[in-house]
């Protein structure tokens, strides 16, 4: 009998997949219903263009399922050989059931246990770290197929200025895959939640605090809500610190990093974190001039957009750098 400890097992992104739907709204769409230029300002300052929502009928598991056959017919995988279904969204088609438990049906995915999980806008990168601990811990998990989804266009007044512009609809998909091969696959994570803010964004109404039947929905509906301003140096301080943390945790040097896949919230946010990195600002690929802010699942279609145009290299350092409301951070970081 070999006295030799086992390889550990390691979670490696395997393939990638992304879904936008096919109706495109311009910035003009908002001047003729803002009665102002939004065009201007949108485009100088976070370079939004455009973006895409859902067409009627369309709901967050359409999305998903696009996705995540995009990402199994790269990998060469079919539906039966996922093991766990991972989503990440706050736009789920129903409160309960869960939005996995639809895509599972949808998609054919026979063969997998699957959940949501909520911590908005990091959670792509809350289920990547979710995904990889399930691969690490656990023999039966051998392929995780991890999913941001985000319908916000269904929540939006589309007579708030401060929402409506900004928000899009999406969806990414990612196949974690175990690995016994060294230099390969996940590095170090750091997750962090700063409570304070729960209050400061969300859609509120329809849930345990204020039920369907309360006055804010009747005021506001089922709609997300900027309630109060978040201070604006947060993002950037946070992004900062952890990316700095992971690669300590990691062992690697912080301008070893060839690609940083960022919320995409705010250029100007992510543009300050490169800067303090001291990193080049194409290190942080920016999808937010065609595709307006897509939430959750922004992060995963930075990442497959750079996979299927050939940017990523074997032994390539990539960070993924989340966070959402609540707030939540997630960072963590792959070895392609």
């Amino acid at each position: 009998m070999s006295t030799h400890a086992s390889t550990p097992r390691n979670a490696r992104i395997a393939a990638t997949g992304h879904y936008v739907p096919e109706r495109v709204v311009p910035n003009r769409y908002f001047n003729e219903i803002l009665g102002e230029d939004v065009d201007t300002w949108l485009q100088e300052n976070l370079t939004i263009r455009e973006r895409r929502w859902m067409t009627e009928g369309q709901t967050t598991s359409d999305l998903c399922v696009y996705a995540l056959r995009e990402a199994l017919s790269q990998g060469d995988f079919a539906p039966e050989d996922i093991d766990l279904v991972i989503i990440s969204t706050d736009t789920p088609d129903y409160i309960s059931p869960s939005t996995a438990s639809v895509v599972c049906h949808k998609a054919g995915l026979v063969n997998a246990a699957s959940f949501d999980l909520n911590t908005a806008c990091a959670g792509f990168v809350t289920a990547l770290e979710t995904g990889t601990n399930y691969i690490k811990a656990n023999p039966d998990y051998n392929r995780v197929l991890v999913i941001g989804a985000y319908g916000m266009s269904r929540f939006l007044d589309l007579h708030d200025k401060k929402t409506v512009t900004l928000f899009a609809d999406g969806a990414a998909a990612a196949v974690l895959e175990a690995t016994t091969e060294p230099g390969q696959g996940h590095i170090a994570s750091s997750i962090k939640t700063r409570g304070e803010y729960y209050d400061y964004m969300g859609i509120y109404g329809g849930a345990t605090a204020h039920p369907a039947s309360c006055e804010l929905v009747a005021e506001h509906g089922h709609q997300l809500q900027f309630v109060k301003k978040f201070p604006k140096e947060l993002n950037p301080l946070m992004w900062t610190e952890m990316i700095t943390e992971v690669a300590r945790k990691g062992d690697f040097p912080v301008d070893a990093i060839h690609r940083a896949f960022m919320t995409q919230i705010n250029i100007n946010q992510i543009w300050e974190t490169m800067d303090n990195l001291n990193l080049p600002r194409q290190t942080a690929p920016a999808i937010m001039s065609t595709y307006g802010y897509t939430g959750s699942a922004a992060i995963g279609m930075a990442l497959d957009i750079a996979h299927r145009s050939g940017d990523l290299k074997s032994g390539d350092v990539l960070v993924f750098m989340g966070s959402g409301g609540g707030l939540t951070f997630a960072c963590n970081a792959f070895r392609w």
